[in-house]
């Protein structure tokens, strides 16, 4: 069975802001700092915490960058910087 099948059948609703595996959801954080040689990067998120986040999955990230985070992971790339845009 496909996983797509999987959850069609059971009626869970996948998307681009919830982890199919445990159904938790993923937060849009921004990227403050990189630490390329170790593959982290500190974000913020909305309110202002911060928190390091490995970046492996999404890299390479710049400064200003809006990741979605999930365990302390990158996931997706949601927005790149608008530096990186210009």
């Amino acid at each position: 069975m496909s996983v797509t099948s999987a959850t069609e059948s059971s009626g869970v609703t996948c998307g681009s802001e919830h982890c199919i595996t445990c159904g938790d959801d993923g937060d849009p954080m921004t990227v403050v700092r990189i630490d390329g040689e170790r593959g982290l990067a500190l974000c913020a998120a909305e309110d202002g915490e911060r928190s390091t986040v490995e970046t492996a999955l999404v890299a390479p990230v710049s400064p200003g960058d809006v990741l979605l985070v999930h365990a302390g992971t990158a996931i997706a790339l949601l927005e790149e910087s608008s530096e990186e845009a210009a």
